[in-house]
């Protein structure tokens, strides 16, 4: 069959990756966010991220530019430099801090049969095509949720010390005392994400600490004081799904950054959300700083192998060639280079009147 042979050849296929990304993309948060990595070809499935621990640091403490400790810290630093005239001072190297991933393959796929493709009202494989974009959008967005969340630098709301006892909510003074700490440890504010476009490319954006939430929270973010709503933005595009921002923190929500239902302390009089009216349920907000973590991109022609299979090839499985196909496979993994330039918050969320 003509179609059939025309959908099978490699510039309807590139065609149909295009359209597959042009459709996913815009959609996304997180994986706009991060450094991009593009997938290695031909190099095993596991990804090594190498960074070199700074100056005055350690592998367990990569950021402690002037370690704790009594007396003029400045001063200790200074004078461990002084230079003796025609004296050579010992040399000194650099550590590698090595973070290894293995890359892991995803998948979705859709069937449909000849009488859908012929005779059906609706134009079925494009449908699906659209259908496969916002999935791949959607699962990438929870990998990269999940591996974010395992990151050990953890903040609490209210009075809590564990997720079990959180009994606050989402605060100024809450986000203040995170980007506290990042900026502590040298973290610097975000000033490039992913492009929303199927290209590989990365795009200037207002620096800011990027707060990535669920959409429950919105109500929460626009009462913080001083809150600036995107559409306010003197100069600079928001990013997609941007809700404002508050001093140098830029607010970014998503419906896939879900809560754990229950997993705080008793609501009493804490005027927090529960599912069940027991425990408030806990928000993880991930607030990051430049590069404190990468991710293998979905970005141009090679990073997914889509497949697109009209009705009417027969073979032994499919001998009238009743069936086709319309789905993707593609590589994804996250990695967590700097803890210490990277923080979730958990949170509960204001019951609204």
């Amino acid at each position: 069959m003509t179609m059939q042979n025309f959908a099978l050849t490699p510039g309807r296929i590139n065609k149909f990756k295009g359209e597959i990304l042009k459709h996913a993309v815009p959609t996304e948060v997180l994986g706009r966010a991060g450094r991009q990595v593009r997938m290695p070809a031909n190099e095993s499935d596991t990804y090594v991220a190498r960074s070199f621990i700074p100056y005055n640091s350690t592998v367990a403490s990569p950021n402690v530019f002037f370690a704790n400790g009594t007396g003029d810290r400045t001063n200790a630093i200074t004078q461990a430099h002084l230079t003796s005239e025609g004296v050579t001072p010992a040399p000194e190297s650099i550590t590698p801090r090595d973070v290894t991933v293995v890359i892991n393959q995803y998948s979705c796929l859709y069937g449909f049969t000849d009488k859908t493709y012929d005779l059906y009202e609706d134009d079925i494989p494009k449908a699906m095509k659209e259908q496969i974009g916002d999935r791949v959008t959607f699962v990438n967005e929870l990998i990269i949720f999940g591996a974010l969340k395992a990151c050990t630098n953890q903040y609490y709301g209210g009075t809590g010390t564990t997720r079990a006892t959180v009994n606050g909510g989402l605060t100024l003074g809450f986000v203040r005392k995170i980007v506290k700490a990042l900026q502590a440890n040298h973290a610097v504010m975000v000033t490039r994400v992913l492009k929303a476009s199927g290209d590989f490319n990365t795009s200037a954006v207002p620096a800011g600490f990027f707060v990535y939430c669920h959409t429950d929270l919105e109500p929460d973010i626009r009462d913080l004081p001083n809150f600036t709503p995107a559409e306010k933005y003197a100069s600079g595009a928001p990013m997609a799904n941007e809700v404002g921002m508050c001093e140098r923190f830029r607010f970014i929500t998503s419906p896939e950054l879900v809560s754990i239902q229950d997993g705080g302390a008793a609501i009493g009089a804490t005027g927090l959300y529960s599912t069940t009216g027991t425990n408030i349920d806990v928000y993880q907000i991930v607030v990051c700083a430049q590069d404190a973590w990468s991710q293998i991109a979905v970005r141009g022609i090679d990073s997914l192998d889509p497949t697109y299979l009209p009705p009417g090839l027969k073979q032994k499985s499919d001998p009238f060639g009743q069936r086709g196909y319309a789905g993707t496979i593609w590589w994804k993994a996250v990695m967590l280079e700097n803890q210490l330039w990277l923080a979730i918050g958990n949170v509960g969320s204001k019951v609204l009147a």
